[in-house]
């Protein structure tokens, strides 16, 4: 089978043997593998010239089941979150991270929605929204934050503002999927706050205008890998609350509370409520060309590869 492993800062197409299923595992085809920009900014900043496998998300075929599995067999459709080697024809993935895909759903749908959504969904739930308040999304043209926008709304957001790097480019795409602005980054005086919350994927200098676009008792849901720091004084006027939030750590202590978001969003899927968006698609070869799209941030939606 081929595979990409990141190879002295970079992206190296390999011939490699099909990985065996180990206790517990699955042997997954793949028909579509996320990119997100945390795999892309940790490769970006990687060193050393070792091997490194690529972990992500995929969807895919069940081709073989590891030892004692019993929940899946092959010819079933699943997806999830692979540790290993995800940026591969064919992947090993754990049972606790797998999910069944419904009839019907394409691998991209599964790979956009059940990952990018579940992290949505669990920053949304972190900030407590409550009907009738205002929203603002950062990144909300990403693989989480397009759907972060859809899933405030049936929250009982009234006003859904989503900050971009680019509206005139964006604005479009996120109003159809019922954002009532965009907004730019670098123009935070324009903001049109206050806020009764934030979710923020970005980072970096924008958390300090972010909390301050909160009004008094607002909370900031910060789930990005940008880092940043924040004033003590800027928590302290007004009541203001920051919460960070790691989809890993709820997959990992709180499994029963990840499967129920999952369930969640597959339902708001069926239904029509939650459309989650493919930007682009790329076969493995063109790998560097799907991160430059997502470290350029001009992607609509989630970046998927398919081998």
């Amino acid at each position: 089978m081929r595979r990409i492993r990141h190879i002295s800062g970079n992206l190296t197409l390999e011939d490699a043997p099909v990985p065996a299923p180990g206790p517990g595992e699955l042997l997954v085809r793949t028909e579509a593998i996320g990119v997100t920009l945390p795999v892309v900014r940790k490769l970006r900043e990687a060193g050393g010239s070792a091997p490194e496998p690529i972990g992500g998300e995929i969807a895919g075929t069940v081709a073989a089941v590891g030892p004692d599995v019993t929940e899946y067999a092959p010819g079933d459709r699943v997806t999830g979150l692979c540790f290993g080697d995800a940026y591969a024809e064919a992947a090993v993935l754990h049972t606790a991270m797998a999910s069944a895909v419904p009839q019907g759903a394409r691998a991209g749908d599964a790979v956009a929605l059940v990952r990018g959504g579940v992290v949505a969904l669990g920053a949304l739930e972190a900030a407590g929204p409550r009907p009738g308040e205002s929203a603002l999304i950062t990144a909300a043209a990403g693989g989480a934050g397009h759907l972060a926008v859809q899933l405030a709304r049936t929250r009982g957001a009234a006003r859904v503002v989503a900050a971009v790097s680019d509206p005139a480019a964006k604005g479009d795409f996120l109003r159809d999927l019922g954002a009532d602005e965009v907004v730019a980054y670098d123009a935070p005086e324009g903001w049109p706050g206050p806020f009764d919350y934030v979710l923020d994927a970005v980072g970096g200098d924008l958390l300090t205008p972010a909390v301050r676009a909160l009004r008094d008792g607002g909370r900031l849901v910060a789930y990005s890998s940008g880092g940043g720091t924040l004033s003590a004084y800027d928590l302290l006027v007004g009541g203001r609350t920051v919460t960070g939030f790691q989809i890993a750590r709820i997959a990992r202590d709180h499994p029963e509370t990840y499967a129920a978001w999952r369930d969640e969003l597959w339902g708001l899927f069926a239904d029509g409520a939650l459309r989650p968006a493919a930007a682009a698609e790329f076969p493995l070869t063109r790998a560097a060309e799907a991160h430059a799209l997502i470290d350029h941030r001009v992607n609509l939606g989630r970046v998927v590869l398919t081998p």
